[in-house]
């Protein structure tokens, strides 16, 4: 699946998530997934936002990557 179809897909994806220690003033992300393909979105606009789609060896390194603390300096 390229990019485009990921993204389009993902835009009619309904399992979006945010973190359950998110308050509601609406600076967060939420992760929704269709098979294949995660995508992350700006809360502050829901479905109309522009979403970043990763295939799972992305999503997974990045997951790695913050665990470990990379980007804790960010």
């Amino acid at each position: 699946m390229n990019n485009e179809d990921a993204v389009a897909a993902l835009a009619d994806a309904t399992n979006w998530h945010k973190a359950s220690y998110s308050k509601e003033n609406g600076g967060c992300v939420e992760v929704g997934s269709v098979p294949g393909v995660i995508g992350v979105r700006d809360t502050k606009l829901g479905a109309a936002s522009p979403i970043l789609a990763f295939d799972p060896t992305e999503w997974a390194a990045f997951i790695h990557s913050a665990k470990d603390g990379e980007f804790d300096q960010l």
